[in-house]
Parts: C-alpha cells; sequence; structure tokens
C-alpha cells in the first residue's frame, strides 16, 4: 500500500478523480514537454459525461495556460482499463511531439498507461506497507503489541503524524468555512447552502440525540458544500466524500475531548482503513458507484472513531466492515453532474452511521461473521456488476429521473 500522503490530500474540490486528477495529469504533462506550444485532451468515459458539472475542462485549461490546450469530449468511445480515462497529446509547430493515455483512479490520484503509478508520488517510492489486508495487518498488530496508527508510524516514520497533524487543522478551518458562508452553490441547480442553518437552528428543548444529530450533520454539510464551491477540502479519502471523516472526528473532540494528538492517531487508522479499500478494490464513483467513495469514508470514519475511543482491532474492524457493509450497491448519480445533490446529504447520513457502527462494534463484535476483507471484496465485485449508468455518469437513477421530472411537482 501506498503512503497515507496520497489517501489524505489537500486540494480544491469539487471532485478527486474529475478536477484533481486531471490537474496532476497536466501539470505532469507540461513539466515534462516544456517546448509543446498546444496540448489537446480528450476525455472519455465518466470523464466526459460528467466533466462539465465538475468542471474538468476549466481545471485543465487553467492549468496548460498560457500554452494553448483544447478540450474534447467523447461519452461514446469505450474505457476498457478505466472509466476516468483521457488522452493528452501535445504539439510542436502543429506537429505531435507527444501522446499519452491518463486514468485518474480516485482521490486525485493518476496513472500513465504503461508505467509504473508510483512514479507520480512525489512522497514515497512506491508501495511501503508491506501488508495488503486487514488479516495481515490485525495479526503483525497482535504479535507486535501494537495498535493499528502504530502501525502507520512504523511503516511510515513519525513524520507522518506531523502530517496528518496539518491535515486535521485543513479539515477543521474547512468546516469552519462552511459553517459562516451563506448563499447558493455554483452550477444550474442553484442549491442553497444549509450548513450554517443547520448548526445554528438549536431548540431550547433540543435533546442531546438531536444536538448530536444536528451538529455532525452541520459540519458534514459545510465540508461538502465548501467542496461543492470549489474550495480547499481533504480527500478523505475523495472530494465528494470529504465530509464524513471531520465531522465526526470534529464532535467527538468538542464534546469528549480528545487532544489533536489522539485525533491525528485516529486519522492514522481511518486512514489503514482506507488504504487497504483503495488497494484491494476501488474508491472511485466511476468505477464502483458511491459506495466506493461514501461507503470508504464511513468505514474510515468508523475506524477513526474506534481508535479514539481505544477500543481492540476486532471491533475496529466490526466498525469498518459495518459501515461499508450498508452502503453496497449504493449507486453514483449526481445530478448534472454536480458534486451537490445527493453527494452533500450523503456525507451527513454517512458521518451518523460511522457513529451507529462504532456503537453496534462496542457491544456486538464478538458475533460477526464477517471480514473486513471480505466486505472490501464484495464492495468491488458489486461496484463491477452496476450498470454503467448508476457509476457517475448522470444517465441513471436520481439524475435522470430529475432531468425529465414534471415541475409541477
Amino acid at each position: 500500500m501506498q503512503s497515507l500522503r496520497e489517501l489524505y490530500k489537500i486540494g480544491r474540490g469539487p471532485s478527486s478523480s474529475h478536477t484533481m486528477g486531471p490537474e496532476r495529469a497536466a501539470q505532469i504533462m507540461k513539466e515534462r514537454y516544456p517546448q509543446a506550444d498546444l496540448f489537446k485532451v480528450t476525455l472519455y468515459g465518466s470523464l466526459a459525461m460528467t466533466g462539465k458539472g465538475h468542471r474538468t475542462d476549466k481545471i485543465i485549461t487553467l492549468t496548460f495556460a498560457p500554452v494553448k490546450c483544447e478540450v474534447i469530449w467523447d461519452g461514446t468511445a469505450p474505457c476498457p482499463v478505466h472509466p476516468n480515462t483521457m488522452d493528452v497529446e501535445g504539439f510542436k509547430d502543429n506537429k505531435s511531439i507527444c501522446r499519452h493515455r491518463v486514468y485518474s483512479v480516485g482521490g486525485g490520484t493518476v496513472v500513465f498507461e504503461g508505467e509504473p503509478a508510483e512514479k507520480y508520488i512525489p512522497f514515497a517510492d512506491g508501495n511501503i506497507y508491506p501488508l495488503n489486508t486487514y488479516k495481515e495487518i490485525k495479526a503483525h498488530c497482535k504479535k507486535n503489541n501494537i495498535r493499528l496508527w502504530q502501525y502507520a508510524v512504523e511503516c511510515e516514520g513519525e513524520e507522518i503524524l506531523d502530517y496528518l497533524a496539518v491535515i486535521w487543522e485543513r479539515m477543521k478551518q474547512t468546516i469552519h468555512e462552511g459553517l459562516t458562508t451563506s448563499g447558493t452553490l455554483p452550477g444550474c441547480l442553484e442549491t442553497q447552502r444549509r450548513a450554517q442553518k443547520l448548526f445554528n437552528q438549536r431548540h431550547i428543548d433540543e435533546s442531546a440525540q438531536t444536538r448530536e444529530n444536528r451538529l455532525v450533520c452541520s459540519y458534514a454539510f459545510a465540508t461538502g458544500e465548501q467542496n461543492a464551491a470549489g474550495g480547499i477540502i481533504v480527500t478523505a479519502p475523495t472530494c465528494g466524500a470529504c465530509g464524513v471523516v471531520p465531522s465526526v472526528l470534529k464532535y467527538m473532540q468538542e464534546t469528549k475531548g480528545f487532544s489533536d494528538r489522539q485525533i491525528v492517531q485516529a486519522l492514522a487508522a481511518g486512514g489503514i482503513i482506507g488504504n487497504l479499500i483503495k488497494t484491494n478494490a476501488s474508491i472511485s464513483g466511476a468505477e464502483c458507484g458511491c459506495q466506493a467513495e461514501i461507503g470508504s469514508a464511513c468505514s474510515m470514519a468508523a475506524a477513526a472513531l474506534a481508535e479514539l475511543f481505544e477500543m481492540g482491532l476486532g471491533q475496529i474492524e466490526y466498525a469498518a466492515e459495518v459501515a461499508m457493509e450498508h452502503h453496497l450497491g449504493l449507486t453514483c448519480d449526481p445530478i448534472a453532474g454536480l458534486v451537490q445533490i445527493p453527494c452533500i446529504e450523503r456525507n451527513a447520513v454517512a458521518a451518523m452511521r460511522a457513529i451507529n457502527a462504532l456503537s453496534l462494534a462496542n457491544f456486538l463484535t464478538d458475533s460477526r461473521k464477517i471480514s473486513f476483507d471480505v466486505i472490501v471484496k464484495t464492495m468491488y465485485n458489486t461496484g463491477i456488476d452496476l450498470l454503467n449508468s448508476y457509476r457517475e455518469t448522470s444517465s441513471g437513477g436520481l439524475a435522470k429521473y430529475y432531468a425529465i421530472r414534471d415541475d409541477a411537482d
């Protein structure tokens, strides 16, 4: 598995695969071929079908500037390797000097066809985690009497905690920005920001449970809305699912008094879970539906919470497994290709589900029948079986029926 730095990234929304990935590909090509005076980028599959809503063309042309760039949309050509496929061709004096096929595989990570993925990870030489299943990691931790976050330190050194401290500060800042901003999100839907209203709309007789729901959801909305507006967020593991992990951790820190150090350790544990999903399945909505994004984020959040409360390795596993299990089959159907509806609400719902998974893990771990490794494989197989229209193409599900709705209703 790769560094947690490749999982938790600070960047601009609204999409890690449709914005951050293409931006990274353009940066690499611009650096590799400085003599080029023109680039042509052809977008295929999901990039072509929802790229306008994600502002994929704008980030590509902005990144290549001042070099001229033409963006071509091709939503019909097959994408046998990955649905987020793009061709980048460079020209000099009207002559082609290079052509590369690039896959944006989720979380802002790109893979150039025929080249090792780790070539484009500037902070880690390839796969630095030697173990690739939870079963193996759990056995290793038990043998050496260490916790999950300590396994991350063992593989990456103490500096990974320093990096995650920066990540945590950015997560909190994004929530603050989202809670203090009102108005309408960009795009044709004219979606109203609702985080501020959720945060402030409390009742004098509000129960503890209602307060928890309201605050956690307001933090998730705040992050999701900042992402939709193109603000700075942290992929956890993607832009579209960026609100789940920070919302539950911020709430627990505020109500339970956990230190920043404890939160950072929880982020490391959640990151191991996210890394396992990314390695053995997918975190790409275009490849496996929203279960790969929101489901993965919920698993990460549940595991992070379990680490925060110093639960055992089996309980952490159960929390992560339950969180993913009940997102199986979740489709990726963003209306108009915008990361707004139903994406923002899904972050809030998944955050509450992570807390529920924590509670179940506290009581029922000894009765579980399904391992985390099995649920990861199941999620991937389920995602591959989904119809293409339910994998971030905006051609099925809620996106389709919204497009043909009766406005009179």
